[in-house]
């Protein structure tokens, strides 16, 4: 009878031992699945604090560079802003002492540029002062042709001297038209 007494006790255990054993392995898988679950959570956070930093970098740039996108802006003739750039051209030769006056516009084939007529006049030297001005204009513009010739405006018999002007024709092409 001892002997039957004593494997009780020890079977006892076992199953005890092999209960507590199920429980450590269920909680152990729990844990780890807690952990990856876990992890995965925080490396999307990261990701996303990251993605929030690189925004509010991107938001500090493009504040930093209104000023230059504001300055590049002027450099391009939008086809609302045609008469303000026509009005800038002619207001360039008074300044050297030429007179100037469109005399035509037109949109090139391509739709990408715009074809401009110019009629100038006045002494040699403002006519080259006034096409200096008009190659270092904020617009980037080709000449396509380019006509300058000497003419005699009036002759005065009272004094017997002869005053002579300039006059020149421009074909200009601004590239840097957006329509």
């Amino acid at each position: 009878m001892q002997s039957s007494f004593s494997k009780i006790p020890l079977f006892l255990s076992i199953i005890f031992f092999l209960f507590f054993c199920a429980i450590f392995l269920y909680f152990f898988g729990a844990i780890s699945n807690h952990n990856k679950e876990s992890q995965l959570k925080e490396l999307e956070w990261r990701a996303e604090t990251s993605r929030r930093e690189e925004i509010k970098a991107l938001d500090l740039s493009i504040k930093r560079l209104e000023g230059e996108r504001v300055q590049l802006e002027t450099h391009f003739a939008k086809s609302s802003d045609v008469v303000p750039f026509l009005d800038t051209i002619e207001e360039l030769a008074p300044q050297v002492g030429a007179e100037a006056g469109v005399s035509s516009v037109d949109i090139s084939e391509d739709r990408l540029s715009l074809l401009v007529g110019l009629k100038a006049s006045g002494t040699f030297e403002s006519l080259y002062k006034f096409l200096t001005l008009l190659e270092n204009s904020p617009y980037e513009l080709e000449f396509l042709s380019m006509d300058i010739r000497k003419g005699d405006i009036s002759n005065v018999p009272d004094q017997g001297q002869t005053s002579s002007k300039w006059g020149a024709t421009f074909k200009i092409k601004l590239l840097s038209f957006i329509e």
